[in-house]
């Protein structure tokens, strides 16, 4: 059983990703928290949670860590702090602990920050976070969804290198990709966007993992 290390795991969309880890034959979740109030949600869940914050030393929390799930997100209130330097930060200490595969959760839009004044700050955080893991030499896959809503999962999307059009994704359909891409050699170093569609995940994600992508 390989342990799934899901930074902000008591986000809405962490905590999706861990509830529908909860009984995978593969993944043990393991919850990063950030105080020690937020550990009583994961007891009560079974899950084990382990104490990390992004803008601070990280070793503890990726040791004996296999695989991790980066959900984290300021909502805008720390963009470079935790979108960018935070997920940089995770991703250097994932290598140095021998992470064998880091799936990052973006955003459309990052590929080109100019195109969204309103965001452009948010944008350019993520579109650093990715090009460094990129870089990193770490196994990683690279997820930019649309908007985020809380709408019922469909477990049905439409993915692509890049959709060409926006649009918006139930968390619970993004959580889905995101463990999805744990799977070794599965959109190995692939950044891609995602959108709900009308293609079954499994189905979707395979697809395009058989496309030669530009990177």
């Amino acid at each position: 059983m390989e342990k799934v290390l899901i930074a902000g795991a008591n986000g809405t969309t962490g905590r999706e990703i861990v509830k529908n880890l909860q009984d995978h034959s593969s993944y043990e979740p393991i919850a990063m928290i950030r105080k020690e109030e937020q550990q009583a949600t994961f007891d009560n869940m079974n899950v084990k949670s382990v104490m990390g914050d992004l803008e601070g030393d990280l070793a503890p929390a990726v040791k004996g860590i296999d695989r991790v799930i980066f959900a984290a997100g300021s909502g805008g209130k720390n963009v470079e702090g935790v979108d960018r330097d935070g997920a940089i930060n995770l991703i250097d200490q994932a290598k140095a602990a021998g992470v064998r595969k880091f799936v990052m959760l973006s955003s459309m839009g990052a590929d080109d920050p100019s195109q969204n004044e309103d965001l452009k700050s948010y944008l350019e955080a993520k579109k650093t976070a990715d090009e460094h893991l990129r870089t990193s030499f770490l196994e990683h896959s690279i997820v930019r969804s649309g908007a985020l809503t809380n709408n019922a999962k469909t477990n049905k999307i439409k993915a692509a290198e890049k959709l060409g059009e926006y649009g918006e994704i139930p968390r619970q359909d993004v959580a889905q990709v995101l463990i999805d891409c744990l799977e070794p050699n599965l959109l190995k170093n692939r950044t891609f966007e995602i959108l709900s569609g009308d293609k079954a995940t499994p189905i979707a994600l395979k697809e395009i993992d058989q496309i030669s992508f530009k990177e």
